[in-house]
């Protein structure tokens, strides 16, 4: 096995295959083995029950992951507004330079795992995955000089002066955990693509507390103070990789693994091309609220970002579970399925969407509080939360259409989309909004709204209504190096 590659004939499978566990119905059948001719409405509950079991675990693991940063500017925030706004501004300036290059980096398994664990040749699970860690870890290399040098980058960009330094303090310290968080972006989609939801989070649940105990910690009772908070996320970070390695190793079967040799080295255009492309899909989106202002603006666009981004983990961790679970009908030829799995998860956005409209009309006076003291902050927060509330649903569809263009290898055609969304739409029209007929703050949400309003509608009209789910099963199978229309697909 040491030379194995997805040229690599697979002679002899043992053991079998864990599959996803799925209930069988009165004819013998698994939920995902249902024939073409089931109705409609019962495949919609069907797959409305697969994907709700999914989507929670993803869920929680994305929100307790997102409370380590959360619970880092929550810890710095109450030291002061000046020092609230430098972890914003070093929060930010991590995720445009890289958490968001990372994950779309990462999104490439999206497209890659999930038919292949359903394929003959499951192994190509690990070796995607051993392929995707050794090319993250060259492309690190660059973030992290940047990182490390953040002071006089921000001050170029005509940042004040205390706060880029405080963000460049910010930005050395959480430097440490970068490596980890890309490992775990990786082992996370390596557990998921075979159906192991409850693994990511099970670890992130046990982590997470202990990440809000450390943050609070190391900022006051140890007397780090800001530092501290950075500090404690980075070491957070690599709690949850050695949590991932131990439990791969020893509590689960090999079925997906095999060991590394040569074939690390082989299958790097299919990862730059779909990589180059995630970047693009996923950093111009995450990019575009990266909008920043003076320290009392900035405040509270943290405020609004870090609620909105806490929103938006239910709809994205819905998007991932499609995405798995359209990738792994495609990897078992079943188109027809597919096709309602993505009509399916687009009615669960909406009514996901109706629970945080309402949450945020309801709380809007009283929501900053939970960040920052300052009433003038409180204040602009309460204006803007009811076009946070608007959004959501653009937000959640638009978020699902992302999920199935990486579950059919379209990333470039997300990329297209959300750089024509935000930066020819959505961004000048919130500028224009903003400075010219004086709107402020709420005038760049109304632009980033109008970009989430046409990004949606346009990613669904083509993700969904125009995908010729057929011709999909042959294109899955085909990127991952499985038979696909009778032949052999190198």
């Amino acid at each position: 096995m040491s030379n194995v590659s997805e040229r690599t004939p697979l002679l002899q499978q043992s053991p079998p295959i864990p599959c996803i566990h799925e209930a069988v119905d009165e004819n013998g059948y698994t939920e995902a083995e249902a024939v073409d001719a089931s109705p409609s409405s019962k495949i919609f509950r069907e797959e409305l029950g697969i994907l709700t079991r999914y989507s929670l675990p993803v869920f929680a693991t994305h929100l307790f992951e997102y409370s380590f940063i959360f619970a880092s500017v929550v810890s710095i925030g109450h030291l002061s507004t000046l020092a609230l706004a430098a972890a914003t501004l070093g929060s930010m300036t991590a995720s445009v330079t890289g958490y968001s290059i990372v994950q779309g980096l990462a999104s490439t398994l999206d497209t890659l795992l999930p038919p292949a664990w359903t394929s003959d040749t499951p192994h190509m699970v690990g070796l995607w995955t051993q392929r995707m860690v050794l090319m993250t870890s060259f492309a690190l290399v660059p973030i992290l000089f940047i990182w490390f040098n953040a002071e006089p980058v921000l001050l170029l960009l005509k940042q004040d002066p205390e706060v880029a330094h405080l963000a460049g303090v910010y930005l050395k310290h959480a430097s440490w955990g970068l490596p980890a968080y890309t490992f775990n972006c990786i082992s996370r989609r390596y557990f998921q693509s075979q159906g192991l939801f409850t693994v990511p989070t099970r670890i992130i649940v046990v982590v997470a507390p202990i990440n809000a105990f450390l943050n609070w910690f190391f900022v006051y009772p140890l007397g780090l103070s800001f530092p501290g908070a950075p500090i404690a996320t980075a070491l957070s970070f690599n709690l949850v990789s050695l949590a991932s390695i131990v439990y791969a190793y020893f509590l689960l079967p090999r079925t997906a693994w095999c060991p590394i040799g040569p074939g690390i080295w082989r299958g790097w255009g299919v990862l730059l091309r779909l990589g180059i492309a995630g970047v693009g899909q996923t950093a111009s989106e995450w990019w575009s609220w990266e909008l920043t202002g003076c320290p009392v603006p900035l405040a509270a666009q943290s405020v609004l970002l870090l609620s909105a981004s806490c929103t938006y983990q239910a709809p994205f961790a819905l998007s991932v579970a499609t995405s798995v679970r359209i990738g792994n009908l495609l990897g078992q030829g079943k188109s027809r399925r597919a096709g309602l799995v993505a009509n399916t998860s687009l009615f669960l956005a909406v009514v996901m969407a109706g629970v945080w409209s309402t949450l945020f009309l309801v709380f809007r006076n009283k929501w900053g509080y939970l960040f920052n003291d300052d009433p003038d902050v409180v204040h602009l927060v309460s204006s803007i939360l009811p076009i946070a509330g608007l959004f959501q649903v653009f937000d959640g569809t638009s978020a699902i259409a992302g999920g199935i263009f990486r579950a059919r290898g379209m990333q470039m055609m997300g990329a297209l989309l959300n750089l024509s969304a935000y930066y020819v739409l959505g961004i000048p029209l919130g500028l224009l909004l903003a400075f010219h007929f004086g709107y402020g703050l709420s005038g760049l949400w109304y632009g980033l709204t109008a970009a989430l309003v046409y990004g949606s509608g346009v990613g669904v009209w083509l993700g969904v209504f125009r995908a010729d789910w057929d011709s999909e099963v042959d294109k899955a199978r085909g990127r991952v190096g499985v038979k696909g229309s009778g032949e052999e697909v190198h």
